[in-house]
């Protein structure tokens, strides 16, 4: 558990982010700016525009050697062999059991070498498996470049033209799922085709000195072009209309990946990983419970995380995200179920301050794109 007494840790852009008037919380161990207009302003910039994200909370791992490629592979669940140089992939990290300990992206920046984003909440607890699942005989060197390195995500359909206001029309934007490295005489940045809106963008990786100005440049290229400066709630509202997982909430240790819908991402074929006898064994046996999206049916109240969630009368779990849809203007959120109740189309009721409301559980992504 972490020690709640310990101070806040704040990124590079605090100032920054108190002199644009937002609203500070804690999150994670760090003191985060959640709004500043305000979370639906800033959400529908994002859909209709483009958002500027503080995103430097979160931490970045090189891990490098000839053993680099095999060690991940036995680490994460996605096939590391299949990632190319200059490609990233979604991927779990997951524990002897089968549950996960975080979700992450690793990116393959050379034949050698890989950059890892992991959750701000797991930077010490990812370092620590990690480490622990190294033999002293491979060839593999592990850096944590969390501390030195602030992140910036740039989403939504105008993100390209941000981009090229801040880098010049001939610079190269990062195609989906890509990682570009580059470096000057402040260090490396890693320019990565990112995100966690739903939206085009990228996201950008940069050491903390050199915050700053970029932070400024792309708040003022974005409110050029209609955006917005953005915080945790709209970034949390954006990431669940299209039923992305947050660790902690939709993810657990306690949960394996096929429970929580992500199957895609746990490469069966390959070698032995952790956590792959478990996986097998419900594969086998059948899942005890699945992640299911479900939206309110109705004037509701917007579900929250930990209300009561009932099938046929009876509880059979509770929300582990919920929140009203600036987009679809209704509660939507996710839910741990029996896989009974876990079809689309099944009804439930979600217990809100002691009343029941009516939902029902649809596939995901709650928003889609007009387009």
């Amino acid at each position: 558990m972490s020690d709640t007494t310990a101070p806040l840790l704040r990124t590079p852009l605090h100032e920054s982010h108190l002199a644009l008037g937002a609203r500070m919380v804690p999150f994670a161990g760090w003191e985060m700016p959640v709004q500043y207009a305000g979370i639906v302003q800033e959400h529908q910039a994002v859909r209709r525009a483009v958002g500027v994200f503080d995103i430097s909370h979160m931490g970045q791992f090189i891990v490098s050697g000839h053993a680099a490629t095999a060690f991940l592979n036995r680490a994460l669940t996605n096939d590391v062999t299949r990632l190319e140089v200059g490609r990233g992939q979604y991927s779990l990290m997951l524990n002897d059991e089968g549950g996960v300990i975080d979700d992450l992206i690793l990116y393959r920046t050379s034949s050698r070498e890989y950059f890892l984003v992991v959750n701000a909440s797991m930077i010490q607890a990812d370092w620590t498996h990690l480490k622990g699942l190294l033999n002293p005989e491979e060839d593999v060197q592990m850096a944590d470049l969390s501390a030195a390195t602030a992140g910036l995500a740039i989403q939504g359909p105008r993100s390209r033209a941000v981009f090229e206001k801040v880098f010049g029309p001939e610079a190269p934007f990062p195609p989906h799922n890509s990682i570009l490295v580059s470096a000057d005489a402040g260090g490396f940045m890693w320019l990565c085709g990112t995100g966690y809106t739903g939206e085009e963008g990228f996201e950008f990786f940069l050491p903390n000195e050199n915050a700053i100005a970029y932070f400024e440049k792309f708040v003022a290229a974005a409110r050029d072009e209609g955006g917005s400066v953005c915080g945790l709630g709209a970034r949390d509202t954006l990431r669940l209309e299209m039923g992305y997982p947050l660790n902690g909430n939709d993810l657990a240790p306690d949960k394996t990946p096929l429970q929580a819908g992500l199957g895609y991402f746990v490469a069966m074929d390959k070698p032995d990983f952790v956590g792959r006898a478990v996986l097998e064994a419900q594969k086998a046996s059948g899942l005890p419970s699945r992640l299911a999206a479900f939206r309110m049916t109705g004037t509701t109240p917007p579900p929250r995380p930990h209300y009561p969630v009932l099938f046929n009368g009876a509880v059979v779990g509770e929300v582990a995200s919920g929140t009203q849809s600036p987009s679809l203007n209704t509660g939507i959120g996710m839910a741990y179920v029996p896989t009974e109740a876990s079809k689309p189309g099944s009804r439930l009721e979600i217990e809100i301050r002691g009343r029941r409301f009516p939902a029902e559980v649809v596939k995901k992504p709650f928003y889609r794109h007009e387009s």
